[in-house]
């Protein structure tokens, strides 16, 4: 059965029991209150405020517990407007509208559609500056402003995805976070590496996970249940939670999710697609304590379970779209689990000299194998697993200097790898010095930071410092050479200084106009992949490893928007510049081994990334609403075009081409009893022939001259059919368009009927 569903077994086995255990129990105590009315109650309930406020928050149980960690509460300002919260912008609560950067907010019911999303990575699909790059269903990877890989930080809960063994350009990590046990996405826009690190380039997205929000006096508990199927994918997912509370002070989710992904369809005379589908199982848990008001534990633990994850472009089962070469391998299959578990801390102090206070500990384990059968019949396989030990501690302190924000974090990865080879004739032909990156190392990432936001000019302009000091490091135990082939091995260490300046102003009395401008230094350090992979990655090319003689990469990013908000419009626009010092590329040296071209990582030089993110919504009569966004990007960096020494500025690696997307949307009026929508959706990129060295080469990714442009129809809806029962439908491609987004290596569903339903009780 393997470990990961027999773990998913487990999870939903026991929710099931609780679940069946528990049908005569009443699941609502609320005395008619909503989570939201009775938060509010219970706030205003103060002891100084005598018996009727006591009274009331008694009837204001149960209550709904929210912190800066976990998924803020909408909070409505002076002016009557009702504005989310968002926490990664600046590590601390701040409204989305007065952040001092691009926010984007993806949060439960907040989008329509979320029911139908396939994935985590497929929830960008209609967010500005970001594209969805598949290197196969598995394999999901968005760039973020003209970067992805490891020029990306993903955090669960503020806790770090990536690692030392993150690949540059796509890959595969995103997608082992269970979208369903994700209850809100903050991404932010452009570097953050003074907040949040080394990788923090591109564009940094926390994930927040589900747990018990709604708390009251004696036992209450709840739950989900959810099923999501669609035709083009041949897919089948199930989720099922069970949280509970006892008392005011103690709470606990459970989630288990089961998914079953078939050959996609891609419409039109490609058909479906063989080897695209894969298996995947996950389960997740998070317990609460409240020990006091105002102090608050946390105790979470992860299972990620990926299996038969096929990379079919390179294999014999790839198809030739607009002249795309097929691979020639007979089989490259990928396994992936991951298990992250933490504690946390959370304590609020009211004042100075400490406000709050966060820390953390946390283990997380990722592990992946590739199985490969080339066209000769030899056979290989190889893994990765990694042990990563984080500790951070974050405090705040306000001032009459402003209101600083500052902490120490520490992540330590253990790193084991191996390579195993077999002849075609079956026979034993020996293992590697080292498997995709060098075996028995140990990587440390060190970071100290400090913010303070200054509130200016009669609390309408806040200035945001902020710097950071970086210090990383990499031991390597067993590295091939790439020359000798013999074992070697290898010290190397980096510090590094970070700063930022940030300006944020309320345009108008009314807060409608927010204008923010700012400069960030943005750093990633190499890490394990940078320095010693030995893999194959793009089309016919093999990376050997670099040794320590890469330096870190460094960026600086000039950025000006501006944030509009009225009760019926808003919008968002933002301009960037990005300019880069001593990108790290893979670089030709001129040898083959075998049929594949050797490539080795080089510090390139200078380059830049600009662009503009344009995102609206206008609701022009009570029931309907107009949205949409667009971006553009255009970049260049210095590269090795050829094996010979010389640079030459050259388009980024798949850089994004133009994007918009737009849709007109009904919602039912607040007077009917049942809450329904309809939604009209159109999404489309133009071509992009501009192609770098390294697109060229990737023959069966991109085509010759480059991805031809694309549209696509999508109508959707749902509606609530009885209360805490929810269906969702959508006719998703309706022209059953044939195409691919830049980059991919697989063409994405042609016309699909997706279904979903969800009973919470």
């Amino acid at each position: 059965m393997g470990n990961g569903l027999r773990s998913t077994v487990v999870c939903a086995t026991i929710s099931l029991r609780l679940i069946l255990g528990l049908t005569a129990c009443s699941a609502e105590e609320s005395g008619g209150l909503t989570p939201g009315e009775a938060a509010s109650a219970a706030k205003a309930a103060k002891p100084e405020d005598g018996g009727a406020a006591s009274e009331a928050a008694k009837r204001a149980q149960p209550i709904a517990r929210t912190d800066e960690e976990q998924v803020p509460p909408a909070k409505t300002d002076a002016g009557g407007i009702m504005e989310e919260v968002v926490v990664t912008a600046t590590r601390g609560a701040i409204s989305a509208f007065d952040a001092p950067a691009a926010v984007s907010i993806i949060s439960g019911d907040a989008a329509a559609s979320r029911m139908l999303s396939r994935s985590l990575p497929e929830i960008f699909a209609d967010t500005p500056g970001v594209m969805r790059q598949k290197t196969a269903v598995g394999h999901g990877s968005p760039y973020i402003r003209g970067f992805t890989g490891f020029r990306n930080l993903f955090l669960i809960d503020g806790i770090r995805l990536n690692n030392s063994i993150f690949r540059d350009g796509p890959n595969e990590y995103w997608n082992t976070v269970d979208v369903e046990s994700v209850d809100r996405l903050e991404l932010i826009r452009g570097p953050a590496s003074v907040l949040y690190g080394s990788d923090a380039i591109g564009g940094t997205v926390n994930a927040m996970t589900k747990g018990r929000r709604t708390f009251g006096d004696g036992f209450g508990w709840g739950g989900m249940v959810k099923y999501r199927g669609s035709t083009a994918e041949a897919s089948n997912q199930g989720r099922m939670e069970f949280e509970a509370n006892a008392g005011s002070n103690f709470g606990f989710l459970l989630g288990a999710s089961i998914k079953d992904f078939g050959d996609v369809d891609a419409g039109g005379r490609i058909g479906r697609q063989r080897k695209t589908g894969y298996k995947e199982f996950d389960c997740d848990a998070k317990l609460d304590i409240f020990a006091a008001e105002d102090h608050k534990f946390t105790l979470a633990f992860q299972r990620a379970d990926l299996d038969d994850v096929w990379r079919q472009h390179r294999t014999i089962y790839g198809i030739s779209w607009h002249g795309t070469a097929v691979g020639t391998n007979r089989s490259e299959i990928y396994d992936y689990d991951r298990y992250l578990g933490y504690a946390r801390y959370q304590g609020e102090f009211g004042g100075a000299p400490i406000s709050r206070a966060v820390a953390t500990l946390s283990v997380q384990a990722p592990r992946e194998r590739r199985y490969r059968e080339r066209s000769d019949g030899r056979r290989d396989k190889q893994g990765i697993d990694v042990l990563t030990l984080g500790a951070s501690v974050q405090l705040e302190s306000p001032t009459e200097a402003g209101r600083f924000t500052y902490g120490i974090e520490y992540y330590r990865d253990f790193v084991q790898s191996f390579a195993r080879n077999w002849n075609a004739d079956g026979s034993y032909a020996g293992s590697s010095v080292q498997g995709p990156v060098a075996d028995d190392s140990t990587y440390d990432l060190l970071g100290v930071y400090v913010q303070n936001i200054i509130s200016l000019y009669r609390d309408r302009l806040d200035l945001i410092l902020g710097a950071r000091y970086t210090y990383a490091a990499a031991d390597v135990g067993e590295m091939q050479h790439p020359v000798s082939k013999a074992k070697t091995s290898f010290f190397e260490s980096w510090n590094n200084a970070v700063g930022s300046a940030r300006l944020s102003w309320r345009a108008d009395p009314g807060r409608h106009w927010n204008l923010f401008c700012g400069v960030s230094q943005g750093y990633r350090a190499p890490n394990l992949s940078d320095l010693t992979r030995l893999d194959t990655n793009r089309s016919k090319e093999l990376e050997t490893p670099a040794g320590g003689r890469l330096d870190p990469e460094t960026f600086v990013s000039c950025e000006a928007g501006v944030k509009v908000r009225y009760d019926v419009f808003s919008a968002q626009a933002a301009y960037y510049h990005t300019f880069i010092e001593d990108m790290i590329v893979r670089a030709p040296t001129g040898n083959t081994v075998g049929a594949l071209y050797e490539v080795r990582k080089k510090n390139a030089g200078s380059g830049f990334v600009r662009g503009v993110d344009l995102e609206a919504s206008w609701k022009f009569h009570r029931m309907l609403t107009l949205s949409g966004g667009f971006s553009w990007l255009e970049g260049l960096v210095e590269v090795y075009p050829t094996s010979a020494p010389e640079k030459k500025d050259r388009p980024l690696d798949k850089m994004m081409p133009v994007q918009a997307f737009g849709s007109l949307k009904w919602e039912s009026p607040a007077e009917w009893k049942r809450k329904a929508w309809v939604e009209f959706a159109v999404r489309g990129a133009g071509g992009r022939h501009k192609l770098s060295p390294a697109d060229r080469l990737d023959t069966q990714r991109i085509p010759p001259g480059g991805t031809p442009g694309w549209a696509t129809f999508t109508l959707r809806g749902g509606a609530q059919i009885y209360k805490g029962l929810d269906f969702s439908l959508a006719l998703e491609n309706l022209a059953d368009r044939n195409y691919r987004i830049h980059g991919s290596g697989q063409n994405e569903p042609g016309f699909n009927l997706v279904g979903a339903v969800r009973w919470k009780f």
